[in-house]
């Protein structure tokens, strides 16, 4: 598991956000470097202005890197949905105005990305696996942050996001 303590450079440098980065599933290595790859695009998603009012100024968040079973396991569990999905973003607000305990980071949730998923779905589409995982990354770490794509409007605020951040990494538009 790797562990990164993030300062978004835009933000004060009080703002930290620490990302657990965990490997669950063999089979990753598909994508080089993969940790960093992850750390890179929810470093970018953090860093974006767009998140910056919507950010506690000290949290974390954990990914995990699993294989389709898993993910199809909760998706069944805690969606009704028994099939995997690519990402799973469970946010641990999920709008509430919960405060930690003073000195206590907040504690933004958890995302978990599916590798038959992702792989199958990159190869689908054309495109690079790291371009699919960053931009699920990116995905995912909106949904913690309180975004959604349930109504038309909020998927075109979400959606317009992701196409930003995505952009800083040189990414091209997914839904292009």
């Amino acid at each position: 598991m790797a562990v990164t303590r993030f300062h978004p450079t835009a933000a004060p440098t009080t703002m930290t956000t620490e990302l657990n980065i965990s490997v669950q599933a063999k089979g990753w290595d598909a994508v080089s470097d993969v940790e960093a790859v992850v750390r890179r695009a929810a470093e970018a998603a953090l860093a974006s202005k767009i998140v910056a009012d919507k950010l506690p100024p000290e949290s974390e968040a954990a990914i995990v890197l699993a294989d389709d079973a898993f993910v199809q396991t909760l998706n069944r569990d805690y969606r009704g949905k028994d099939e995997p999905t690519n990402v799973l973003s469970f946010a641990a607000l999920d709008g509430e105005d919960i405060a930690p305990p003073p000195g206590e980071p907040v504690e933004l949730g958890d995302i978990i990305i599916a590798l038959e998923t992702v792989l199958a779905e990159a190869e689908e589409n054309g495109k690079s696996p790291t371009d699919h995982l960053s931009h699920l990354t990116v995905h995912g770490m909106l949904h913690l942050l309180g975004f959604d794509h349930m109504e038309e409007e909020e998927a075109e605020i979400m959606e317009a996001a992701e196409r930003n951040i995505l952009a800083t990494l040189n990414i091209s538009d997914p839904y292009a």
